[in-house]
């Protein structure tokens, strides 16, 4: 069963929410295991953050499930992570801490170069950011 990292709208209550999709798909619903983070950078798209993994940087927060192996395709598709293309994110593993230890983890970064000039999410946090910038504009 692969763990998976998630930071942006891929979270609980997101527009791409983990727990849905699985179940869109009939698949066994995600294990949440907690609160985690990796050191990067997270960036506003608009209607979704990017990571640019970085050891130097901040931690960047999401959150780890455990999942069936049916439901990576799925995640890929939502990521549009597609074999043999050139795309805006990429699957890896990589450590995330979780209650101060590593877990290997897949998740869904985005290269340095794709972030030129966008906005830097400053606090790490996709969904706090999010919510606070949505009331802003209300």
């Amino acid at each position: 069963m692969p763990r998976v990292f998630v930071y942006g709208t891929l979270r609980a209550g997101e527009v791409n929410d983990l727990n849905a999709a699985a179940q869109r798909h009939g698949i066994a619903l995600p294990t949440l295991l907690g609160t985690a983070t990796v050191a990067g950078r997270l960036y506003d798209f608009g209607s979704y953050p990017g990571l640019v993994l970085d050891d130097t940087a901040c931690p960047v927060v999401g959150d780890i499930y455990d999942v069936a192996d049916a439901l990576v395709p799925v995640l890929d598709e939502i990521e549009e992570v597609y074999p043999g293309q050139a795309t805006l994110f990429v699957r890896e593993e990589r450590a995330v801490l979780l209650e101060g230890r590593p877990e290997t983890c897949l998740l869904y970064p985005v290269g340095d170069s794709a972030v030129t000039a966008l906005p830097r999410i400053e606090g790490g946090d996709w969904v706090a950011y999010r919510r606070a910038r949505d009331h802003a504009a209300a």
